[in-house]
């Protein structure tokens, strides 16, 4: 896809890999659209990159009913949609209130589903579009006390496999991003758990995990876009955990080869392994 003078729709974007995010889309000449609940932290931005900035509580759907439809009407048609705003959720699953699981599903899960079912007829439309979701290693590694975030992020997962299938024959893409620990914020209070960080240092012993930058992640995520690429994964090293999950999505798909997504769609069964190429073959930090 053309990147320059389309318009990016980053959820999460006021700081960590959204702010990233945000900024490389807008260097490769893209519009940026913002949004988060910190009004300061992205009116700042957008103003920077000539975007604009939508302030909305994602765990709200009041404020998220409608939202791209009010963002359209602001800056033009979502030419991509970045679902990247997330929470993590760490603890015994029954220290969780139901308000917790709510705000971390909805926030994981819901919103994601409702803000791609809101872009993807205008995008159908104008036979233009792709769908980016930042989910995480969680989702096919689970660590004790990251019960719900993991389950939230295997949905993620499995939904932007499900949008592949749905889509396949038209001109829309995805790209799932599938990420172990980016130093950011909420790393750090990911770490405050005891199970995980002692399940995280163990991995990092075993050099299966290494921190990467955001900035790479970044880079990487825009030139899938770019490419068509469907999956971006870090580290490298830990991209046997992802393989194994998509192995039966893969098989799945060549069993279903010549059944058509769409009536009237044509036929576009392309499998190409080759998009694992996605992950970066940039340095990564070592470990810690």
């Amino acid at each position: 896809m053309e990147l320059s003078g389309s318009r990016v729709l980053v959820t999460g974007g006021s700081r960590g890999i959204g702010e990233a995010l945000a900024r490389r889309f807008g260097a490769e000449g893209a519009r940026v659209a913002l949004v988060a609940r910190s009004a300061a932290a992205i009116d700042q931005l957008a103003a920077e990159l000539g975007g604009t900035a939508h302030a909305a509580d994602l765990t709200d759907p009041r404020q998220v009913g409608g939202l791209v439809e009010r963002i359209e009407a602001e800056g033009g048609p979502v030419d991509v949609l970045v679902n990247n705003a997330g929470m993590e959720g760490v603890g015994t699953f029954d220290d969780e209130t139901a308000e917790d699981l709510e705000h971390l599903f909805r926030l994981n899960l819901l919103t994601p589903a409702e803000l791609t079912r809101q872009v993807l007829p205008g995008m159908l439309r104008r036979g233009r579009g792709h769908l980016v979701n930042i989910s995480s290693l969680a989702g096919c590694a689970v660590f004790p006390g990251m019960a719900s975030y993991s389950s939230s992020k295997a949905g993620l997962s499995q939904l932007t496999a499900g949008l592949r299938a749905d889509l396949r024959g038209t001109s829309i893409g995805t790209t799932l991003v599938e990420l172990g620990p980016i130093p950011t914020e909420m790393l750090d209070r990911v770490e405050g758990c005891e199970p995980v960080r002692a399940s995280f240092q163990r991995l990092y012993r075993l050099r299966l995990l290494v921190d990467v930058d955001r900035e790479v992640v970044a880079r990487t995520v825009v030139d899938a876009v770019r490419a068509g690429r469907r999956h971006v994964r870090h580290p490298k090293r830990a991209l046997a955990f992802p393989l194994l999950t998509e192995a039966p999505r893969r098989v799945v798909e060549l069993l279903l080869t010549g059944v058509q997504a769409r009536v009237g769609a044509p036929d576009e069964q392309v499998i190409d392994l080759r998009d694992e190429t996605s992950v970066s073959r940039a340095p990564e930090a070592g470990p810690r």
